[in-house]
Formats: C-alpha cells, sequence, structure tokens
C-alpha cells in the first residue's frame, strides 16, 4: 500500500518482475476491496499471489516510532513478520522510510555481529555500477560501523552486482592516509590488516564515486545521504539542461532529431528506475526499500533486488563473513593483550 501509486503500481511491478522471475510467488499485504480488481486484470499474477486483507496503512507522515507502536496490523508490518516467520523469504517496500527501518529492526533484529543496519543501494558509474553505504540510516558512525558496512557491501556487490572481487573505498576529504577524522582512519587501518578476502583500496574522494574507482563506498548515513542526493539533483540538472538547449534554435532541433538514438541509449543508461531498491543491510532478513516516486518498471527492478539477494543467499553469507571477521579481531585483541 506504500508509494505515491500505489496499490496500482506495485501490482504492475509485481507482473513485470513476474515475467522475469516466473518461479516466484508473491505475498500482497494491504486492503483486499483495492488490491483484488487489479489482480483480475493480471491472471498470471494472480495464480502466484496470495492476497492478506488489511485495511490499516502506514502514513508516509508517520513518525517512526508511531508506525512501530501503533500499526501493528499495518501491510507493512504484517509483511514484516512474514519475513520473521519464515513465510517470506524478503519484503519489498515503497512505504514509509523511516517506519519500514524501524519495524525491520525491531521484528527481524540485527545480525548478532552488526551494531547498526545500513542503507545501500547502487548506481551507474564510468566503469559500470558501484554500491554505497550508509545513506542516511546512521548520521553519525565509528570505525566499527564502517568496517561492518564494508564487509556488508562486499558481500552485497558480489552477491547483487555479480562482481567477483569488489573493491572497497572510504569516502574522505582526501586519499591521502593522515586525511580524515579518527574514525575513518581507524577502520581504513582494520580494513589494510584484515585477512579476510576483502580488496582495500584505501580513501577516495567525491569524484572517486562517478568515476567507478571503487566498486563499495562506504560512508556515514549523514555525508552518504548528501552525496546521493547531490548526485541526483546533478542528474536531473542535467536533463534539464540539456532539454533547454535542445529547444533553443532551429539548428539544435535539428541536431536533437540526428542524435536522438544516443540521447535514447543515455536516458536508459542513466534511468533511475533501473537502480531502485535500497537494501538494508545487517538485518536478520532481506528488507528492500523502493523508491516512492517510482513507477512499475522501477518496483518490478525493486523487487529483481530483492530476487537476487535470496538467490545468492546474501543472509548466509554475510553471517559468514562477519563471524570471520568477528572471530578475527577477537584474536587480534588477544595477542595485542599478551
Amino acid at each position: 500500500m506504500g508509494g505515491d501509486r500505489a496499490p496500482d503500481m506495485v501490482v504492475r511491478g509485481a507482473d513485470l518482475a513476474r515475467q522475469r522471475f516466473p518461479a516466484v510467488h508473491f505475498l500482497m499485504f494491504g486492503h483486499a476491496e483495492r488490491i483484488s480488481p487489479l489482480l483480475e486484470r493480471f491472471p498470471e499474477l494472480a495464480a502466484v499471489t496470495t492476497l492478506r486483507h488489511t485495511e490499516e496503512v502506514v502514513t508516509g507522515d508517520a513518525r517512526p516510532g508511531q508506525a512501530l507502536r501503533a500499526a501493528r496490523n499495518s501491510s507493512m508490518r504484517l509483511a514484516i513478520d512474514a519475513v520473521q516467520s519464515g513465510e517470506a523469504d524478503g519484503v519489498v517496500s515503497a512505504g514509509n522510510t523511516g517506519a519500514l527501518m524501524a519495524i525491520a529492526k525491531f521484528v527481524l533484529k540485527t545480525h548478532p555481529r552488526i551494531d547498526r543496519p545500513a542503507i545501500a543501494t547502487f548506481f551507474p558509474t564510468l566503469r559500470g555500477e558501484s554500491v554505497m553505504l550508509d545513506l542516511g540510516a546512521n548520521v553519525e558512525c565509528d570505525a566499527t560501523n564502517l568496517v561492518q558496512f564494508a564487509v556488508m557491501g562486499e558481500v552485497f556487490a558480489r552477491a547483487v552486482l555479480g562482481l567477483s572481487d569488489p573493491t572497497i573505498g572510504i569516502l574522505n576529504v582526501g586519499a591521502e592516509e593522515l586525511k580524515g577524522h579518527e574514525a575513518v582512519r581507524q577502520a581504513a587501518a582494520v580494513l589494510r590488516e584484515t585477512k579476510l578476502p576483502i580488496h582495500f583500496h584505501g580513501f577516495i574522494e567525491g569524484d572517486d564515486i562517478g568515476a567507478g574507482t571503487v566498486d563499495v563506498v562506504v560512508t556515514d548515513g549523514f555525508t552518504g545521504n548528501i552525496a546521493l542526493k547531490t548526485v541526483e539533483g546533478t542528474a536531473r540538472l542535467f536533463s534539464v539542461f540539456l532539454r533547454e538547449s535542445f529547444r533553443s534554435s532551429l539548428a539544435a532541433r535539428i541536431g536533437y532529431l540526428l542524435c536522438r538514438p544516443a540521447l535514447q541509449k543515455l536516458r536508459k543508461r542513466l534511468d533511475p528506475r533501473r537502480y531502485n531498491g535500497a537494501i538494508l543491510l545487517g538485518l536478520n532478513g532481506i528488507v528492500v526499500k523502493s523508491h516512492g516516486g517510482t513507477d512499475a518498471i522501477g518496483f518490478a527492478n525493486a523487487i529483481g533486488v530483492a530476487v537476487d539477494m535470496v538467490a545468492n543467499d546474501y543472509s548466509t553469507t554475510i553471517k559468514e563473513e562477519l563471524e570471520r571477521l568477528g572471530g578475527e579481531r577477537e584474536l587480534s585483541a588477544q595477542a595485542a593483550a599478551v
């Protein structure tokens, strides 16, 4: 029931995802009187969908604490409960981000070796695609949080982007080892010394994000959210300027007709729907947050992210990597004490 054009957008998106992933079964939670007529338009989707009725919905302006306490029978809460009980392998929602994070953290809990979950997403770069986390879940982070983000991001890059040996960088004010505050320097030291199969590049700067210098960009939620919104705003600015330029004269309009195929290719490459689906990493369950303003194509891609994480057994892999990291750090502490 979440999203600007829900539930129509959600149902249409699920049908697109069904065509891409024919083995997937869907559990839909929401108002049956609104959803059932939509499902009737897509009989093949209806055949692989179980609809659970509830009239309670988490609104877009609901505070996380309010949603957690008062929305126990909401579509969002019931969907997350289905993951906790094992009835569902993952949940995808276009609803209130803060409420989704609060409810998911309360119901699913974080992994024993994760202090805080992080929001991650992937985006286009000059070299392909990169992952960045955290994007707003944690405004302040210490070195331990950043190291955990690095491990989670590395596993995500392998599971979803299909990278065999992803490189990791910590976003900083400079590439030199002495730059930045204590937390980033300490995190970098841990990642340089770890025996985990992690390819740590070192520090990167803001212009390295779009360049694709590394496959996984690690930062705190305050910096990451600002960086993400800056990139999104710049992309919109470029799009507006480009349209204005092609409308500026008759010659420009003719030029547009000549280069239309190339522009369509560019538009497809930068289409935000292609990269829709932010992941709440660090929880004992797969939770994907779709942008609330997306359409059916974008929501289908968010479902695809969840399916990829399930298919690649992300939860088990991240658990194993974190346990290895935790054991390694305990051994290091014991050795230092001796």
